[in-house]
Formats: C-alpha cells, structure tokens, sequence
C-alpha cells in the first residue's frame, strides 16, 4: 500500500511539474507570436514611411536580397521586379514624380508560421505631383498581399503582391 501511495504521489508531482512546464512553453510561444505580429506590422509601416520621405535605400533593406514585387491592376499583373536593385530602380522612377507622397496604413492580418509568414495589409496612398502643368492629387486604395521571411531574427518581404484597386485623381487650386 505504501508503495502504491507512493508512486501515487510521484506521478502527481511529476504531473504537476509538466503541466507548469507546458504552461511556461505556451506563454513563451504566444509572446513570440505577439512579438512577431508587431515586427511585422512595423515593417509594413516603416516601408510606407521610407517611401513618404523617399528614402528608398533604406526602404529596399527591409526585402530579401532576392525579393520579388509584382503590381496588379484590375486583377491583371503589371510589372515585376526581382531583386533589390530592381526594386530600388523601380521605386525611385516612380516616386520622382511626386513632390508629396503619404501612406496610410490600416487593417493588417498576418499568419504565421515559424520563420516564415505571410500577410494581407491595407494602405491608402496621396500622391501629389505635376501633370501638363497642373498640380494633381492622386489618392489609391492598395492592399499588399506579403510573404515574409525571418532572417538573422530580423523580419523581411520576401514577396510583394501590390493589388491597387482604385485611383482617383483631382486638380488641386493653386
């Protein structure tokens, strides 16, 4: 009887000390995740800052080295680019036309797994530039499907699918 009472108390105890250490493992997983989700969402926020200062070097370090962005309109593919360098070039074409460029950010659903990620954001973005003389406003409403990457501990896009759903543009009084 005693040894049954005995092994009794040693399965409880031993019980006990992995039910607290399943607990300890299921925090650490859920803070990790916590601080995933906000490395991400600050990563599609520094991107559309670097882009309203024009700070494309900047901007191009927060893809992989082997990144690729595609634009869609419509539904249809637009152009492509593969690489920093390609996104570099691309990006600084684009926004040399616009003396005022602002991103705002919205809604951001993100799924993780492990090192990798991938994610849905929603931007709106003003464009203010010169078009035949006339100062123009052009507002679009974007939503960027990611595919990230962690690397080195540091979140990167590694695939960008810009989907621009619509584009307005107005004449602005001088």
């Amino acid at each position: 009887m005693k040894k049954l009472v005995l092994i009794l108390t040693m399965f409880g105890i031993v019980m006990a000390v992995n039910a607290q250490s399943s607990k300890k493992v299921t925090m650490e997983m859920s803070i990790q995740e916590i601080e995933d989700r906000m490395a991400l969402k600050n990563l599609v926020d520094t991107f559309s800052i670097l882009a309203d200062v024009k700070d494309i070097k900047t901007q191009v370090l927060l893809f992989t080295e082997n990144a690729i962005v595609e634009s869609y309109r419509d539904g249809k593919r637009g152009s492509s680019y593969t690489g920093r360098k390609q996104i570099e070039d691309a990006f600084a074409g684009f926004l040399k036309n616009f003396e005022v460029v602002y991103h705002i950010n919205g809604q951001q659903t993100v799924v993780l797994d492990g090192n990798k990620a991938s994610g849905i954001a929603y931007c709106m973005v003003t464009l203010i530039g010169e078009e035949n003389g006339k100062k123009m406003k052009t507002v679009m409403g974007v939503f960027y499907h990611d595919d990230y990457v962690k690397e080195n501990g540091r979140w990167l896009i590694a695939h960008r699918k810009s989907n621009f759903q619509f584009t307005e543009k107005t004449g602005l009084i001088q």
